[in-house]
C-alpha cells in the first residue's frame, strides 16, 4: 500500500489550496477517510453510480455527494484499469464545480483506451506509483510516476531491526 508516498507527495504539491478528498465510489469510503486524515483532515465527498446491466464493466457517474466546489479534488483509488470509472468521476467533479481534479492511484494498469481516457478527461495530473511497469508508450504529460522504492527500503530495515512493517503505514496494514 503505497498511500504514504502518494499523500506526502499531494500534500506538499497542493496542501496550500483548499482540498477535498473522493472516492470514485461508496465502496471506497474507508480509503479516502485514511487520505483525508493524511492530508489534515480534509473533507470527503464520493461519487454515487451505478452499472449498467447492459453494458459489462461500465458505470454512469450518478452524482457527486459532499461538498466539492472551489476545492481541488484528490481523486483517490487503488489502481487505474481501463480509466473509465475514474475519468468519469473527474468529469463529473468539475461539473459540481471542482477548482480541479488530481487522480491518484497505487497501481497503473492502463489498459485498453485508459492512456486516451486520462489524456482526454479533466484532471490536472494523474499520480500513480511504480508497483506496475509503465511501458513508455503509456506515459503522456500529467502522469506522474512515483517510487515506491523508499517504502520497500523502510520495510526491509524494520524487518531486519526486528521493528514494525505495519508502522510503516500508520499502524495500517
Amino acid at each position: 500500500m503505497a498511500v504514504p508516498i502518494l499523500s506526502e507527495y499531494v500534500a506538499a504539491r497542493y496542501g496550500h489550496e483548499p482540498l477535498a478528498v473522493v472516492s470514485p465510489d461508496a465502496g471506497r469510503i474507508k480509503v479516502a477517510e485514511d487520505w483525508a486524515s493524511r492530508l489534515g483532515g480534509a473533507p470527503l465527498a464520493f461519487i454515487h453510480k451505478t452499472r449498467d446491466i447492459n453494458r459489462p464493466n461500465e458505470t454512469v457517474a450518478n452524482r457527486v455527494v459532499g461538498e466539492v466546489a472551489g476545492r481541488m479534488c484528490v481523486l483517490v483509488d487503488d489502481m487505474i484499469d481501463t480509466g473509465g470509472t475514474i475519468t468519469k468521476a473527474a468529469d463529473a467533479l468539475m461539473a459540481e464545480g471542482a477548482k480541479g481534479v488530481i487522480i491518484a492511484a497505487t497501481h497503473a494498469i492502463l489498459s485498453g483506451p485508459a492512456v486516451e481516457r486520462l489524456q482526454r478527461c479533466s484532471a490536472r495530473e494523474v499520480i500513480v506509483t511504480n508497483t506496475l511497469p509503465i511501458s513508455p508508450d503509456a506515459e503522456f504529460d500529467g502522469l506522474t510516476v512515483l517510487s515506491i522504492a523508499p517504502l520497500i527500503s523502510a520495510a526491509v530495515k524494520e524487518v531486519f531491526e526486528d521493528g514494525s512493517v505495519t508502522s510503516l503505514f500508520g499502524g495500517r496494514a
